[in-house]
């Protein structure tokens, strides 16, 4: 039995839930889920035993309590993948890093305007101006990281990483929003889509019956 548990939230809503959850099921981590329904009445109170301020997810390593997605990626390749959640090469992990935290740090507008649903049916919508322009910004990521550190598998640096998992979420809300992307930014996003742990991820998302009115 797996020392291991992730707390997460609604599958259907949660996109920060996904990274750590779709990381530790493609490198074959094993965990227990537990999960707590995001704006209930007893949410705040089921989550304040761990001090992560009321967010998910949270991960559980016996005694020891990690909160905040990257942490918990960051956490797990060190801890257990001895450092192989990232590449290999100093150089290329350095990018890894930086894309992994501007992608925890910032797209804001893409945030707000195309919140993640799974159960959502999937629409073309207009983007805004400003969602338009991190919507490209994210097009050029996937497409520099696959053109220069792709050639050794399908994902931004070639064998999975922490990368893939952060931007996993961001494929999700795309293809929900029929937002269209060209070449490789599009080619990894079928790739994501066609992850076997993605699908089950969105499969299980459109069986809970919860309702988050602000998604």
């Amino acid at each position: 039995m797996s020392d291991l548990t992730l707390v997460i939230g609604n599958k259907n809503y949660s996109s920060w839930s996904l990274r750590p959850w779709i990381f530790m099921k493609q490198f074959q981590i094993e965990f227990k889920e537990k999960k707590v329904f995001l704006f209930t009445d007893t949410t705040d109170d089921e989550l304040a035993q761990y001090n992560s301020n009321s967010k998910v997810p949270v991960l559980l390593d016996k005694e020891l309590v990690i909160w905040d997605s990257l942490a918990i990626l960051e956490y797990l390749s060190e801890q257990y993948l001895a450092g192989g959640g990232l590449p290999k090469s100093p150089d290329v992990r350095a990018i890894s890093r930086s894309i992994s935290a501007e992608m925890h740090s910032s797209f804001f507008n893409i945030r707000n305007d195309l919140p993640m649903n799974c159960r959502k049916p999937l629409v073309n919508i207009a983007l805004s101006a400003e969602t338009q322009t991190e919507v490209q910004r994210i097009a050029t990521i996937w497409h520099q990281c696959r053109v220069q550190y792709g050639d050794a598998g399908e994902w931004l640096f070639g064998q999975y990483s922490i990368a893939d998992a952060m931007f996993a979420p961001i494929v999700l809300r795309f293809h929900t929003y029929g937002v269209k992307l060209d070449g490789q930014a599009q080619a990894y996003m079928q790739s994501v889509l066609q992850q076997k742990h993605i699908i089950d991820w969105i499969a299980a998302g459109k069986e809970e019956t919860e309702v988050i009115d602000g998604y």
